[in-house]
C-alpha cells in the first residue's frame, strides 16, 4: 500500500476534475468523492480488483459490506429486488441520505466482496451534485465506503481524506465540506415485512415509520450487514469520555449547547449543526495536544440518536 504520508492529488470538482475522476474509475482506479454525508472512497462495483483496492487503502475488514451508489432508481432496480416499501422509501428520500439493504438480484454483476457474501446489497442514490455528476459520467454503480482508514474518523473535507489515506487515495475531488456530516441512515427491509435500522443517520426512524406505518424491529443478528456496525468505529486514536460537563486537565473538550468546550458542536444546541461538525471536531481533538477527549452531553433525540451512536463507537 502507498505510504499515507505521500501526497494525494486533490482536484477541483469542476468539469475537468469530474472527467478525470470518471476516467480513473472506468479504468478500475479508486477516487475519493464528496457526498452530502461524508467523503467516499469510490471504485467500480463490478471489478473484484477495484474493490480490493478500496479494502487495501482503508485496511477494512473483509466481512464489512460496502454501499453501492447509483444515479437513479432504475439503476438500483438492476441490482436489487424492490418491493412496494422500497419503492415508497426511494420516492420519499432519494436522492438523499438513505441506504436501503435489499435482496440482491441473482443476475446483478457485483464483485462478491461488495456484499461480503451476503444475499443482500446496500444501495444509495446520493444527492451531492459532484457525486451525481461522476456517476453519470462514468456510467457505473460505485462502491464507496467512507474515505478514511477503517475504524477511524470519517472525512467531511478533502483535507481529512488526504491526512488519513495520503497517496493510498491517489485522486481526491474537492467538493468542499459535506452538508450533513453523518453517514447515511441504513434501513434493511426484510422479506417477512419487517424492517430494521442498521445504522442511524440524518433520516431518523420516525421519518421512515411515517411512510411504512410500522415501528422497526430490534436488530437481533450479530452479523455485520452494513457499514458502521462494528462496536469500535470512528475512533480518533485517543480515549474518549462521553457526557462530560467539564474537562479534566488532560482532556480536549468538545462542547455542545451550554457546555462551551475547546470547540463546540453547536453553541445553540442545534443537532443538525452538531452532526455537520461532528467529524471535523473529532479530527481537531485528535490533533490537539491533550492525550484524552471529553464530549459534552448530546440529547438522544432526532439526529442526536445518530450523533450518540457515532460517539459511542468512537469511545468503544
Amino acid at each position: 500500500m502507498a505510504d499515507k504520508h505521500e501526497a494525494a492529488q486533490i482536484l477541483a470538482a469542476d468539469p475537468a476534475g469530474i472527467a478525470a475522476a470518471a476516467a480513473a474509475l472506468r479504468d478500475g482506479g479508486i477516487v475519493a468523492l464528496p457526498t452530502e454525508t461524508v467523503y467516499g472512497l469510490a471504485a467500480r462495483s463490478d471489478h473484484a480488483e477495484s474493490v480490493a483496492a478500496i479494502y487495501r487503502a482503508k485496511g477494512r475488514p473483509d466481512f464489512n459490506p460496502l454501499i453501492v451508489h447509483v444515479p437513479s432508481l432504475t439503476a438500483a432496480k438492476a441490482l436489487a429486488r424492490f418491493d412496494s416499501r422500497a419503492e415508497q422509501l426511494a420516492a420519499a428520500f432519494w436522492p438523499g441520505a438513505l441506504t436501503l439493504v435489499l435482496p440482491l438480484r441473482a443476475e446483478a454483476v457485483i464483485a462478491p466482496a461488495v456484499t461480503a457474501g451476503l444475499p443482500t446489497i446496500a444501495l444509495r442514490c446520493p444527492a451531492h451534485p459532484v457525486m451525481r455528476a461522476v456517476l453519470d459520467a462514468c456510467g457505473l454503480p460505485l462502491a464507496a465506503p467512507s474515505a478514511n482508514r477503517s475504524g477511524g474518523v470519517s472525512p467531511t473535507q478533502a483535507g481529512h481524506v488526504a491526512a488519513s489515506l495520503g497517496a493510498a487515495a491517489p485522486l481526491i475531488l474537492d467538493g468542499g465540506a459535506c452538508a450533513a456530516g453523518l453517514e447515511s441512515t441504513i434501513i434493511a427491509l426484510r422479506e417477512d415485512g419487517s424492517w430494521q435500522v442498521l445504522r442511524p443517520g440524518p433520516i431518523d426512524a420516525a421519518q421512515v415509520a411515517a411512510i411504512l406505518g410500522s415501528p422497526p424491529e430490534a436488530v437481533t443478528s450479530a452479523a455485520i450487514e452494513a457499514p458502521g456496525q462494528l462496536a469500535s468505529h470512528y475512533a480518533p486514536g485517543k480515549p474518549v469520555r462521553l457526557n462530560a460537563g467539564s474537562a479534566a486537565p488532560d482532556e480536549f473538550l468538545i462542547g455542545f449547547g451550554p457546555v462551551a468546550g475547546d470547540l463546540s458542536l453547536s453553541p445553540n444546541g442545534d443537532l443538525a449543526e452538531a452532526a455537520a461538525r461532528l467529524y471535523a471536531a473529532l479530527h481537531a481533538a485528535a490533533a490537539a495536544l491533550q492525550p484524552r477527549i471529553a464530549v459534552a452531553p448530546v440529547p438522544a433525540e432526532g439526529m442526536g440518536v445518530a450523533i450518540n451512536d457515532r460517539l459511542a463507537r468512537a469511545a468503544a
